[in-house]
């Protein structure tokens, strides 16, 4: 095996915590690619304006956000993160399960807003518990964690892809003129930004056509398996009431999943160092409070700063990218063909998951700051060349590639970089969660205004 004896005999200690949370991380890469391919589908089930509908995704993203704030609340015993977990899972299932049903487009930006909410828990919890498990060893599981979201997100639209309507999926006198404009649309849309669609004339009423529903039901039945194993680890740790047979307290089960025993420690100074970790970790409101800044010093508040900066950008580029890529691509100067230019979303997000993959080993080999120095600069020298190769379709085609590649580990990378340095005892994945979560909103409002001239002058800026 390409890693050491001590981090593979923690792994199969936490082999079960550790593929759980993995398996989580799944459901939330499921969830957040989905909505993109398949919104005008939904617009026709829910008989609403381009306009109206686009709101979705505003509901989604905003409580996404809430919830990686709000998801550091349960962190405090294994059994509040373990429960909040089983019912974020099991809530995204239900959402899927639920959305053919939403015929009204407020009700499904309602269900969304849940599965928002539901991903963020997720999106902290998960990363959070993780840490506290391996602690300076987490970088090459955070690595793995991270793969599960993309192949999560990859996977979802595939999943759609057969259910989609081809032509316009509400008959009406309008239908003809409006479908030769459906292809345009729909990659507009892919993975999760709306664009400028307010010039598309689509039928609201008619009779609905859409076999979409089908695609939901799969990504449900996907991913139930899912919450199953957050109530097997539960029912291992014996916290199901209803199983429970002895009555030992929580804090020893929060013992054991965040189990940390360096080589050069014996057992006696872990478990002195464990109230610690659990200490260090909290939601982003108890971060906040002035008590936690008495004595920091700078270097503290400079840490916390620079990783949620660092993430609030390369995140936010994520969104951003993936979602106006087609439309940059499609316009002048470039002037790609519809059918090329919808290749690309799909391959910005090939290579980041190949690059998450690729990861795993090397963040075995190589440091968190390494990885991340790489990154940035990477990601800074991709945009300079697209920026000097503005008309070549073939470079614009290999800086995608490149841009999936260095983004695709700087996340993981530079959490686990900051939680090292501050020695586990700052806010660190709630601040750095938070923070990617807003440049998220952020850039993609920014950028939104105008997609070809908005994309240059961001690149500039970066460069």
């Amino acid at each position: 095996m390409w890693w050491d004896e001590r981090v593979s005999a923690r792994f199969q200690r936490n082999l079960q915590p550790t593929l759980t949370y993995w398996s989580v991380f799944f459901s939330f890469g499921l969830c957040i690619a989905f909505l993109g391919p398949t919104l005008l589908d939904l617009r026709c089930q829910t008989q609403s304006s381009l306009s109206q509908i686009t709101w979705v995704f505003f509901s989604q993203q905003f409580c996404l956000l809430l919830g990686s704030c709000l998801g550091g609340v349960f962190k405090r015993t294994l059994a509040q993160s373990l429960f909040a977990l089983f019912a974020s899972s099991l809530a995204i299932s239900l959402v899927f399960a639920i959305i053919p049903l939403c015929h009204n487009v407020v009700v499904l930006a309602v269900v969304m807003a849940v599965a928002g909410l539901a991903m963020g828990c997720i999106d902290t919890i998960s990363n959070m518990q993780l840490v506290k498990i391996y602690q300076k060893d987490s970088a090459i599981f955070l690595q793995a964690l991270h793969f599960f979201v993309g192949f999560g997100a990859l996977l979802s639209p595939l999943i759609a892809d057969p259910f989609l309507s081809d032509t316009n999926c509400i008959l009406s006198n309008a239908t003809a003129n409006a479908s030769s404009n459906l292809p345009h649309i729909r990659k507009s849309l892919v993975p999760h930004h709306p664009g400028n669609l307010s010039h598309y004339d689509l039928p609201m009423k008619g009779m609905v056509v859409t076999h979409v529903s089908y695609a939901f039901w799969i990504m449900a039945l996907i991913n139930l398996p899912v919450p199953i194993a957050v109530f097997f680890l539960l029912y291992k740790e014996r916290m199901v009431p209803c199983f429970n047979s002895s009555s030992h307290p929580l804090l020893s089960a929060d013992e054991l999943a965040m189990e940390t025993r360096p080589a050069e420690k014996d057992d006696l100074s872990t478990t002195v160092q464990r109230p610690q970790v659990a200490r260090g970790h909290d939601d982003l409101f108890s971060c906040c409070q002035s008590k936690n800044f008495r004595g920091a010093s700078y270097t503290y508040f400079a840490v916390h700063i620079t990783g949620a900066l660092v993430l609030f950008m390369t995140d936010g580029i994520v969104g951003e990218y993936s979602g106006f890529i087609y439309s940059y691509a499609v316009e002048e100067p470039l002037s790609v063909v519809h059918k090329v230019a919808g290749y690309l979303p799909s391959l910005f997000w090939g290579f980041i998951t190949l690059g998450r993959l690729i990861s795993i080993p090397v963040s075995y080999r190589m440091k968190p700051a390494t990885m991340v120095f790489i990154n940035v600069v990477g990601v800074l020298v991709t945009f300079l060349l697209l920026l000097i190769f503005s008309y070549s379709v073939v470079f614009l085609f290999v800086g995608t590639a490149c841009l999936g590649l260095f983004l695709s580990s700087t996340f993981p990378s530079m959490l686990a970089y900051t939680e090292d340095i501050l020695q586990y005892k700052g806010c660190a994945t709630t601040v750095l969660v938070t923070g990617a979560g807003i440049g998220e909103m952020v850039l993609q409002l920014l950028v939104g205004s105008d997609v070809p001239q908005a994309l240059i002058r961001y690149g500039c800026c970066l460069a």
